[in-house]
């Protein structure tokens, strides 16, 4: 965070210490932003006064980072006047000759609660946020409500109205469908990126503000979607533990090209409370070790892959095994995900031993190259999915997904079937060197990973399909793609100049061992041919050993005296 920024939240903050925190009372201006320290036992009042008269409705809202507030209309909050979260917002109808607006502002915990505060103003033919409401328990609720898992995340929010002037009747919900009514609003959803690995509260507070107003939201945020008023106001994102996200949505009037904004809402996607796997630390112990031990077999498969054939073999052999018998056990077992790490690395060894054996005995360069290039085809399909074509509503459909990321995933061995040597030499030095990245992900967050996890998601998740996947990408993100770039280069370069005067594949192993034989049992010229086999030499060997250790006899007669 800037040190002017920093300095400026800390300045705001000693301000409302100074003039408000100690009486209980926060003067508010419209459109300012306040921080406040909210604490359980002394409920904070919050005003706002001398209110212009072209103003008709005050959406005052309140952020904390992980501790939940309360804002309610009254002193002693009940279901219907107030709103409990980490992201809160009431809607004040203003009344004729009105001037002067009252909240109550208090956190569930005994110690302080560090806050945000602001007022906005709309005028009477902006839309009203939750002007609609038929689900939750305030009768207008401009907030959003977000859900979230390890795979997703879930935000509904209330139907929008059309905004009216100050002492009027609220237009109908309900009244036709036409361009009179509020079925003409439409709703544009919005997604913005905090700072990668930064946790701190500082930082939230002076980015939340980017996203509160309709002018700001347009500049920093991200449009993900339009919704009209024939969808379902609710909308799923892929979920990115460790990573701080703030959505909001806009209601647009097009008949007055007038706009109004929701409350903003936050998310981590994980625990700040958890003793383990919290969003300070979401790696597993075993996560780490199977990964790195990953990335030290791919970083050696980058550079030397080719060369050591049966090495390269191995690796390719373990992340096909190992990825599909992962999402098999997944899907049909409840066992742990240690459990399932384990079981997978196991199954990944065998998958990569019977592909290296299966070479050794059947010498099929054809099945070998076919293995490696749908490795390196599901990885281009994944990144291909990973960019913002993935988001294409077309792709909501199970089907077309699959269908157009199977056939771009089989181009890749397709293409290269006349040239095996560098298919090979391009695959170990991609994959090989991706490997390294995800092993960095479990360190530090980089978006990279989702490349694949995303693809791990929709298989083993039926609802996946539904998610927008977009992920941020800042400077942590382009360092880590330069050295994913290097790598690969790299490994893909020192293997070309290398192997470009080797014979393309090495030999047949079960063919030479077999000629060798024939060789050696008709050519009696051979000296080979006159080595004993393999069973007397073993034998020869330990009759060498024991004599070793046998203790020396004595020189001089050994024949038993004649009596």
């Amino acid at each position: 965070m800037p040190l002017s920024a920093r300095a400026a939240v800390l300045l705001g903050l000693l301000g409302v210490l100074r003039h408000g925190g100690a009486s209980g009372l926060l003067e508010l201006s419209l459109g300012k932003f306040r921080n406040v320290l909210l604490n359980q036992t002394n409920p904070v009042e919050a005003v706002i006064r001398n209110i212009a008269s072209n103003v008709t409705v005050v959406i005052f809202q309140v952020h904390a980072q992980q501790s939940d507030v309360v804002i309610s209309f009254d002193k002693n909050p009940s279901a219907n006047s107030s709103g409990t979260g980490v992201d809160k917002g009431l809607v004040s109808i203003l009344r004729p000759q009105q001037t002067v607006c009252t909240w109550y502002l208090q956190s569930l915990r005994a110690s302080q609660v560090l806050s945000t505060a602001i007022s906005i103003p709309y005028m009477e033919k902006d839309p009203i946020p939750g002007g609609c409401n038929l689900e939750f328990d305030l009768e207008v609720d401009p907030n959003i409500y977000l859900d979230y898992t390890v795979v997703d995340i879930q935000l509904k929010f209330a139907p929008a109205n059309l905004g009216y002037t100050r002492g009027a009747n609220p237009p109908s919900c309900d009244s036709g469908a036409g361009q009179n009514s509020r079925w003409r609003l439409r709703y544009d959803v919005y997604q913005y990126f905090l700072p990668e690995n930064d946790l701190s509260e500082m930082v939230l507070m002076s980015h939340i503000r980017k996203m509160s107003e309709v002018q700001s939201i347009k500049a920093n945020g991200i449009k993900m979607l339009t919704l009209t008023t024939d969808d379902k106001t609710n909308v799923y994102f892929s979920a990115l533990p460790g990573q701080g996200v703030i959505y909001n949505v806009i209601v647009w009037d097009p008949l007055w090209n007038t706009s109004a904004a929701y409350v903003p809402v936050h998310t981590y996607a994980c625990s700040f409370a958890d003793l383990v796997d919290n969003c300070s630390s979401l790696s597993k112990l075993s996560t780490k070790v199977f990964f790195t031990a990953l990335a030290i077999l791919g970083l050696f498969t980058c550079f030397f892959g080719h060369r050591f054939w049966k090495t390269d073999l191995l690796f390719m052999g373990f992340i096909f095994a190992g990825f599909f018998f992962f999402v098999f056990i997944t899907r049909v077992t409840g066992l742990g995900y240690d459990v399932r790490l384990i079981l997978t690395a196991v199954a990944g060894i065998l998958g990569g031993l019977f592909l290296v054996a299966t070479w050794w005995r059947f010498g099929s360069v054809l099945l070998s190259m076919f293995i490696i290039g749908l490795v390196l085809g599901f990885l281009f399909s994944s990144t291909v999915f990973f960019t913002p074509l993935g988001d294409y509503r077309v792709f909501r459909d199970d089907v077309v997904f699959w269908v157009t990321f199977s056939s771009v995933a089989l181009m890749i061995p397709v293409l290269f079937v006349g040239c095996p040597r560098i298919l090979n030499i391009l695959a170990s030095g991609i994959v090989g060197s991706y490997a390294v990245i995800l092993a960095i992900a479990c360190y530090v967050y980089t978006s990279l990973a989702y490349i694949t996890l995303d693809l791990l998601r929709r298989i083993l998740n039926d609802y996946f399909s539904r998610a927008y996947t977009n992920v941020p990408f800042q400077t942590n993100d382009f360092i880590i793609l330069s050295v994913w770039t290097m790598l690969a280069l790299s490994g893909v370069t020192v293997q070309l100049r290398r192997e470009r005067s080797e014979v393309p594949f090495p030999p047949h192993p079960y063919v030479t061992w077999k000629q060798e034989r024939e060789r050696r049992s008709t050519n009696v010229l051979d000296p080979s041919h006159h080595i004993p086999p393999l069973r007397e030499r073993i034998h020869n060997k330990i009759l060498h050993i024991k004599e070793f250790f046998q203790k020396e006899q004595p020189a001089g007669e050994r024949t038993p005296l004649l009596l």
